[in-house]
């Protein structure tokens, strides 16, 4: 579609304001140089072209139809494109399936004419698309009403029209050039995730932006991301719709403490895609992406013209995750020079105003100076009241610098707008974004800047082979919680159902001893909330106890009771939860750790991560813990088994795998880790399978 012979656009308006006219204006505009055909047979002509009144009346071949027509008309325009030889069709009309089961069936039936038509589809519900080296301006935004830089290496998919309109318009005013911009509205055919493939494929494309609103298919998502890491683009992704949906209808701890979009974040990053949260971060990435290298650590050098600016660029930039080493002493002596006595050669790097005295030039010098430390990664300049004539002359002083530089050198300007104009533009001629805040550019340092080197453990851990996925997925079927913790390997005491008081008392002798009694129901998914568990019950109080637990079942109502379940108790350890969630929409499945027992919801103190994970990964997860000190030993406490804690979570991160779809919640709570080679017992189990049945626990 970005390089189409010809465009026909059918139902192209002259009246005068329509934005149904402003494609064809656009076309012209911005030299689209093939050919161009307005279709409508209300006129002879439009812009000075003749006017056809169909398609199959066009004298020259047609690549790419624009469907400017009503929505009960788009799918008589798709067959009728396909009928000329047209290859794809943008439908920009409104009144599909957003508007409710009427324009889902007018959506279906456009699908299905592209299908038999042989033609892709765009839209409907879209803005168009547009590609900036050949002209192809094929959109009604009032965005593209304006010269459209086509340097620039970016290039941006959404899937809000309105929204892309914005990141059009704004990137424009920054100077940061698109070479191809796409909006897919309802997907009808194309989605975000082919558009995106196919830009992706273009080569002066380095930075691909992504609005996305709902993944359909996250395989195809995460072949992308590795699409563009394998090619050395960079995919930046701006996320919206993320809501507490899907945790109201989790039925485990863990469940109910992952957002919709966890799996999409941890699958983003383990690919390095960057995902910011709003457009202007979307934007200032894009624009240090595409203008600079970028930065191989996260070291961060400041060079400001205020102390104060440096103090609070500082503050900023640790709370990006950034680092501010010193510099090295070598760095220091070939700055003395430069620098007066009452500035600062550390880091930040104050300059102070004295610096100007020395030229214009100067303050680059500072800044390569900074950039050859061998511990620095990126240079971050803060610049204060610098303005008028002089800020134009830094500016341009620094655009030099920066092409010059193997490493990253952004810019933060703490003055305004009007003062500092002249050198603004310099800035965007060159497609560098000046950031108003010292927070916006440390935000965008950590952004860019790669994510931390994960420590690495001191002991060997253990690495454990995966079980039979039949096997996993037979006991999954059947909810057998007990049997799928003995088939991953993960130990669990001895433990009987019983119906009656006198077996009660039995289960107990037979277990040798004091045991855990625990009510037993299918829908009952956490016992501790209707009185259903007791422990440390001996032989003596069984009967008792058994009776105990059947009252509180029925004043609780508790459905198709299986009967009391009587559990040799576990020793004393740290207690925590770990839990599988299925994969969905073509994401892993997730895997989640945390301090467990009655308490794992109220702290929320868990980590996360996809399916299949390493013993490594499970380590670094363990490690994330808030409450990670009491598994090492806390204030004279033991420390605990963390090798065993690392075994079980990497098994269940394996069984989530072979189980497939099958799985919707797999959760142990409490998992207890011994003293060390004690090993960790899984005490409690929930399982609930993807059809949306009943929890069964143990």
């Amino acid at each position: 579609m970005l390089r189409p012979r010809g465009v026909a656009l059918v139902g192209v308006s002259g009246r005068p304001g329509n934005p149904m006219g402003r494609p064809l204006r656009y076309l012209r505009e911005h030299g689209f140089g093939g050919g161009i055909y307005p279709v409508n047979p209300g006129y002879d002509e439009l812009e000075g072209l003749p006017c056809y009144a169909s398609l199959a009346e066009l004298p020259g071949p047609v690549d790419l139809v624009l469907a400017l027509v009503p929505a009960a008309a788009a799918a008589g325009t798709v067959r009728e494109a396909g009928a000329v030889g047209a290859a794809g069709v943008v439908v920009f009309a409104s009144g599909f399936a957003e508007t409710g089961a009427a324009g889902a069936r007018l959506q279906a039936e456009l699908a299905a004419a592209g299908e038999e038509a042989g033609v892709r589809v765009l839209g409907p519900n879209c803005q168009g698309l547009l590609h900036t080296p050949t002209g192809l301006v094929a959109t009604f935004t009032a965005a593209a009403d304006r010269q459209l830089r086509a340097a620039g290496g970016v290039a941006y998919v959404g899937q809000s029209g309105a929204v892309g309109g914005s990141i059009l318009d704004l990137s424009a005013e920054m100077g940061l050039g698109l070479t191809a911009w796409a909006s897919t509205g309802n997907q009808a055919d194309l989605d975000l995730v082919e558009v995106a493939s196919a830009l992706l494929d273009e080569p002066d494309v380095r930075v691909l932006l992504l609005y996305v609103e709902s993944v359909g298919d996250g395989a195809a998502y995460l072949r992308l991301a590795a699409r563009a890491r394998e090619a050395g683009k960079h995919l930046v992704v701006l996320r919206s719709g993320r809501s507490g949906a899907g945790r109201r209808a989790a039925v485990s701890h863990t469940g109910s403490m992952l957002g919709d979009d966890t799996a999409f974040v941890l699958a983003s990053a383990r690919h390095g895609v960057v995902l910011v949260d709003d457009v202007d971060e979307l934007l200032a990435v894009a624009a240090t992406l595409s203008s600079m290298p970028r930065p191989e650590g996260r070291r961060v050098a400041v060079v400001t013209t205020s102390g104060g600016a440096g103090s609070l660029a500082a503050d900023r930039c640790s709370d990006a995750g950034l680092e501010l080493p010193e510099l090295c002493t070598t760095t220091q002596d070939r700055l003395r020079p430069l620098i007066p006595a009452f500035g600062a050669l550390a880091n930040p790097v104050d300059v102070t105003a004295q610096l100007f005295t020395r030229g214009a030039d100067a303050f680059g010098d500072v800044c390569r100076i900074v950039a050859d430390d061998p511990g620095v990664d990126a240079v971050a300049v803060v610049l204060t009241m610098v303005v008028g004539q002089a800020g134009a002359a830094l500016a341009e002083d620094l655009v030099g610098t920066s092409a010059r530089l193997a490493k990253p050198l952004m810019v933060a300007w703490l003055a305004g707008q009007d003062q500092t104009a002249q050198g603004r533009a310099v800035f965007r001629a060159a497609g560098i974004p000046v950031f108003s805040s010292v927070g916006g550019l440390a935000r965008a340092a950590g952004l860019v800047a790669p994510p931390r080197a994960p420590a690495v453990p001191a002991v060997a851990l253990p690495r454990p082979t995966a079980p039979a996925p039949d096997r996993i997925r037979e006991l999954l079927d059947a909810s057998d919680g007990p049997a799928l913790l003995d088939a991953m390997g993960i130990a669990r005491p001895a433990s009987v159902v019983v119906r009656t008081r006198q077996e009660a008392t039995d289960a107990v002798v037979g277990l040798g001893g004091p045991a855990a009694m625990k009510l037993q129901a299918a829908a009952l998914a956490h016992k501790s909330e209707v009185g259903g568990v007791r422990l440390d019950v001996d032989a003596a109080r069984a009967a008792r106890v058994f009776d105990d637990l059947v009252a509180a079942a029925r004043a609780h109502h508790v459905e198709a009771l299986d009967g009391v379940l009587v559990q040799a108790m576990v020793p004393a350890g740290a207690e925590l939860v770990v839990a599988a969630t299925g994969g969905r929409d073509g994401f892993p499945p997730l895997v989640t750790v945390g301090f467990g027992g009655i308490t794992t919801e109220l702290y929320a103190d868990v980590a996360t991560g996809l399916a299949p994970v390493s013993p490594e990964e499970a380590w670094a997860m363990l490690r994330r813990l808030r409450a990670w000190p009491l598994l090492g030993g806390f204030r004279g406490a033991p420390a605990r088994d963390v090798r065993a804690a690392v075994d079980a979570v990497v098994r269940l991160g394996h069984a989530a795998v072979a189980a497939g779809p099958q799985l919707a919640e797999f959760e142990v709570n409490p998992l207890v880790v011994g003293l060390p080679g004690e090993g960790a017992t899984a005490v409690d189990v929930l399982v609930r399978v993807a059809d949306g049945g009943d929890p069964v626990g143990e």
